[in-house]
C-alpha cells in the first residue's frame, strides 16, 4: 500500500483520473442540467385566422413553460422548412375559420406538428401543448354554457364531466436532477473507477514492474491485489462522498430511505468494478486492449441499466444483458433509498447481486499471479 501510494503521488495521470477528473465531470453534468426541467423549446404558430381569439391562443401557448413562440407565421410551408432546418421543435396551426366556428358553437381543429426525433423534447411539447389547448377548449365550452343560462359550476361540470385526479410519485416536478443527473454522476464515477483500476494494474505490465509487485507480497497474490487496490478504493470512495454531497445537499435529491445502505452499496460498487478490472487484465494482460474493452463495457451500463429505457419493457435478451453490469443493481438500490424510501427487503436481491462480480475478480487471482510473475507478459502496452 505504501508503494502504491508513492506511485499515485508521483503520477499526474493517476492523480488526475482518481481525484481531479471525477470532480470536474460531476460539476460539468450538474451545470448542464442545472435548470432541472425542459423549458422554452422554440416553436412557430401559423395563424391563418388573424383574430382576437387566435391571438389569445398564441399567447396561452407562449405562456406554457415548455413552449417559446419564437415565430408567428402565415405560411405552413415556411414553418415546415424551419422545422426541417432544426430552428423549431413544433408547429401550431390555427385554421382560418377558428373564431367564426367557435362563435357559432362549431368544432374547429387546431393542428400540431411535433419533432419527435428526441423523445424527451417531443414528450414535453406534446404534454404541454395538449394541456394548454385542452384548457382553452374547456374554457370555450364553459363560456358557451354560461351564455345559455347555466351557472358557472354547472358549466364547468359539463365541460369536464370526468375529472382525472393525478398523483405524480417520487419525482412530481419532472426534474432532471432527480432522474438523469442522479444516474449520470454515479455512471461517471464507475467509468473512472473501472478505467482507473485497469490503468493502475495494467501499468505494472507496461512498465515491467509486475514482478516487483508480486515479490513484495512474497508471492501472495491476494496481498498483492489488496495492497495495489486499497489506496484507490479509498480515493474512489471519497469521490463518491463528494458525489453524494452534490446530489443530496446541492441538488436537493431526497433521501427517503437509509443513507447507510447507500454508502454500503457504493463501497460494494467500487470493489466490484475494481475486481472486474483485475479480471479484464487477467484475460488480456494488455493495458491498451483492457482500456478499450473497459470503456465500452462501462458505458453500455447507461443503456441497459434501465435509467434511460425501463428494463421491464426491454426484450428478454436485453434484460439478461443488463445483469452483467454492477451499476444496474446499484442504481436500483440508490433509487430505492433516495426517491422511494423502500425497506431493506426490497433491495436484498440487488445487494446479493454484487457477489458474483466480486467472486469473478477473486477467481481471476490465480491467472493474474502467473502473468505478474512471468516476464513474457511484461512491457506490453
Amino acid at each position: 500500500m505504501r508503494r502504491e501510494t508513492r506511485r499515485i503521488a508521483d503520477s499526474w495521470v493517476l492523480i488526475f483520473s482518481t481525484i481531479i477528473s471525477p470532480i470536474v465531470a460531476f460539476l460539468i453534468i450538474i451545470w448542464l442540467f442545472s435548470d432541472g426541467v425542459v423549458r422554452d423549446l422554440p416553436l412557430a404558430v401559423v395563424d391563418l385566422d388573424q383574430t382576437a381569439f387566435s391571438s389569445k391562443v398564441t399567447r396561452m401557448v407562449d405562456a406554457t413553460p415548455v413552449c417559446n413562440v419564437k415565430w408567428q407565421l402565415h405560411d405552413l410551408a415556411e414553418a415546415k422548412q424551419m422545422m426541417e432546418e432544426g430552428k423549431i421543435e413544433a408547429i401550431v396551426v390555427l385554421p382560418a375559420d377558428l373564431e367564426a366556428k367557435i362563435m357559432n358553437n362549431q368544432t374547429s381543429a387546431i393542428a400540431v406538428y411535433i419533432n419527435n426525433t428526441n423523445v424527451v423534447k417531443g414528450g414535453a411539447l406534446k404534454s404541454g401543448l395538449y394541456t394548454t389547448l385542452s384548457t382553452i377548449s374547456a374554457g370555450v365550452k364553459v363560456q358557451i354554457a354560461i351564455k345559455k343560462g347555466q351557472t358557472p359550476a354547472q358549466a364547468l361540470g359539463n365541460a369536464r364531466p370526468v375529472k382525472v385526479n393525478t398523483h405524480l410519485l417520487f419525482n412530481p416536478f419532472g426534474n432532471y436532477s432527480y432522474f438523469l443527473v442522479l444516474g449520470l454522476l454515479p455512471l461517471l464515477a464507475v467509468v473512472f473507477i473501472f478505467l482507473g483500476s485497469v490503468y493502475a494494474l495494467g501499468m505494472e505490465f507496461k512498465e515491467g514492474t509486475a514482478g516487483e509487485l508480486i515479490s513484495l507480497a512474497d508471492g501472495r497474490v491476494g496481498i498483492a491485489m489488496a495492497g495495489k487496490m486499497l489506496p484507490y478504493t479509498f480515493l474512489f470512495f471519497m469521490d463518491m462522498m463528494i458525489m453524494n454531497i452534490f446530489l443530496i445537499k446541492t441538488l436537493g435529491t431526497p433521501v427517503h430511505g437509509s443513507l447507510f445502505l447507500i454508502l454500503i452499496s457504493e463501497l460494494l460498487l467500487i470493489i466490484s468494478y475494481q475486481l472486474l478490472a483485475v479480471l479484464f487484465i487477467k484475460l488480456t494482460a494488455n493495458l491498451r486492449l483492457s482500456l478499450s474493452l473497459g470503456s465500452a463495457y462501462t458505458m453500455m451500463a447507461l443503456t441497459f441499466s434501465g435509467l434511460t429505457f425501463p428494463t421491464i419493457a426491454m426484450p428478454f435478451l436485453a434484460k439478461l444483458f443488463s445483469l452483467i453490469f454492477p451499476y444496474t443493481f446499484w442504481l436500483h438500490i440508490f433509487m430505492s433509498q433516495t426517491l422511494r424510501g423502500e425497506p431493506i427487503s426490497e433491495v436484498v436481491y440487488s445487494f446479493l447481486a454484487f457477489i458474483p462480480f466480486i467472486l469473478g475478480g477473486i477467481l481471476a487471482f490465480s491467472g493474474i499471479k502467473r502473468k505478474l510473475s512471468h516476464p513474457r507478459y511484461w512491457f506490453r502496452e
